[in-house]
């Protein structure tokens, strides 16, 4: 790592086609003097450095520039003006350099020309690009102040991060055909409307993170076959989670919290053979969001990791097995739902599991002996269910707060209150809403067939006493019958005595 001022001669070095001096301990002043001959400079990489920049805001240079990667340094706050003078650019790193203040039409001319990478993370450019098309391969835009509609972007782009802004309205129609695209950060914006089926289903998407946002109507049931991050986290989600989802063999991140989903978890689960089988990545990595272990990290994501969290909607039924085979999962949520029944004793076969969340479920029963066996969990919580009968003993079990098993008014046991041997050896492992539920289906029949007399009854007698023509038929008839039975009733009582 080098270290002093750069050198007056180093601006007479003419044929010099790229200067790369970033990331060392270089300071000092840096001016038109530093770069007055270097015409025939194509590549500048000054980034990570403690260079003050001192250019006139007319200064012109002498080169047009191809690359230039200025991150984390010291730019701002407006936008440097020379910059706006290189027609030429195909890759701009502005990352992280403190701009706030833009010239709009240069700056709208600027970025819709730069062919391949525009990265202008961690800035605080407030600007209204909606009208723009954006043609960089890879797009950076994270972490600013972008209003209004989304930008279109071209059919060629790999790669869009548009997360921590303020982009409002719905997904451009333009934004179709996208066969290219393999990742798409939208996370922390105000987004609303239907996610195109068109979009979800691009051939190479890996990364659809579409959180934080106001997004509605149900998941798309097309799916590129390629993704490996899903995330839709905090946004209006309606309806059931397709299966197709858990047919994707390569996932193994799913965040689908803080929705209005509904339904059952299907069979299918299984099919999730990324989370099942060790199998790593060594080429995938993202920067998002992770919720585990009761909070929120910012995680470089990769297939090591693997995360399942269907918290806070409105999911009933019991867990199907086949997700307590997913071995490889660390993260399971499944808190703030309607699940019922028992946890198997094939979850202690979960060998990885560092955060498990129960909470706020129906789940009853037992807590399974084998769990002790769950060596790396860091976090559980199993509170507000049915759960009854002693917790297990085990030094992985016990080295949990009580707040882990508050609110299931059977459980006992470390940490919680000393059992009682009725409370250690319950009779049931059903919920004690079972006996309450036979004694309202009970009720609920007797009251069916009081009001079925009641109906009936009246319904025939209140008639008669009505109507007279019926009254009178009525009567007649029942004469009828009455002298028939008499009659028979005779004869045959005669018949008897001759015989």
């Amino acid at each position: 790592m080098l270290s002093s001022f750069i050198p007056s001669t180093l601006g007479n070095l003419s044929s010099l086609n790229s200067l790369s001096i970033g990331s060392n301990n270089l300071s000092g002043a840096n001016s038109k003097l530093t770069f007055s001959k270097l015409s025939g400079l194509d590549s500048l990489d000054l980034s990570n450095s403690n260079f003050v920049f001192q250019f006139y805001l007319d200064w012109v240079p002498p080169f047009q520039l191809i690359d230039l990667l200025l991150s984390n340094t010291n730019q701002g706050p407006n936008f440097p003006s020379w910059i706006y003078t290189q027609k030429t650019l195909h890759v701009l790193d502005l990352s992280s350099s403190g701009i706030s203040l833009v010239d709009r039409d240069k700056f709208s001319n600027l970025i819709k020309r730069i062919p391949d990478k525009l990265f202008l993370s961690n800035n605080f450019i407030a600007e209204d690009i909606s009208n723009l098309t954006v043609n960089g391969l890879e797009l950076r835009l994270d972490h600013n102040n972008y209003t209004g509609g989304l930008p279109n972007i071209s059919p060629r782009v790999v790669m869009v991060d548009f997360s921590y802004n303020s982009f409002s309205g719905s997904i451009p129609h333009s934004w179709k055909n996208l066969n290219e695209l393999t990742v798409m950060n939208l996370w922390n914006n105000s987004l609303s409307g239907e996610v195109p089926m068109h979009l979800s289903a691009s051939k190479q998407l890996q990364t659809m993170n579409l959180g934080e946002n106001e997004f509605s109507g149900t998941i798309p049931i097309m799916m590129s076959q390629n993704l490996v991050v899903v995330i839709l986290r905090t946004n209006k989600f309606e309806g059931i989670i397709p299966p197709q989802l858990f047919n994707l063999s390569y996932l193994f991140h799913l965040d689908l919290a803080h929705n209005k989903l509904s339904g059952s978890l299907p069979h299918c689960v299984y099919n999730l053979t990324q989370m099942v089988t060790y199998h790593v990545n060594p080429w995938y990595t993202s920067t998002i969001d992770l919720f585990t272990k009761g909070q929120d990290y910012v995680y470089d994501i990769n297939s090591e990791r693997r995360t399942i969290d269907l918290s806070a909607n409105s999911l009933f039924g019991e867990l199907p097995l086949e997700l307590f085979r997913l071995v490889q999962v660390q993260t399971l949520n499944l808190s703030h739902n309607n699940f019922v029944g028992t946890i198997p004793k094939t979850i202690g076969g979960m060998i990885n599991m560092e955060s498990l969340d129960l909470s706020n479920n129906k789940f009853y029963g037992e807590i399974p002996q084998n769990m002790f066996v769950l060596t790396f969990l860091g976090y559980l919580n199993l509170s507000c269910n049915n759960f009854n009968g002693k917790i297990p003993i085990g030094t992985q079990l016990q080295s949990f707060n009580a707040s882990s098993y508050i609110e299931n008014p059977k459980l006992c046991g470390a940490p919680l209150n000393n059992c009682t041997k009725k409370e250690e050896n319950p009779k049931t492992a059903t919920p004690s809403t079972e006996n309450e539920d036979d004694d309202s289906n009970k009720e609920s029949l007797y009251l069916g067939m009081g009001v079925g007399f009641a109906v009936g009854f009246w319904g025939i007698c209140g008639s008669l006493f009505l109507i007279r023509k019926w009254r009178h038929a009525y009567f007649r008839f029942t004469d009828k019958v009455g002298d028939k039975i008499y009659v028979t009733l005779i004869v045959k009582l005669n018949m008897f005595h001759r015989n």
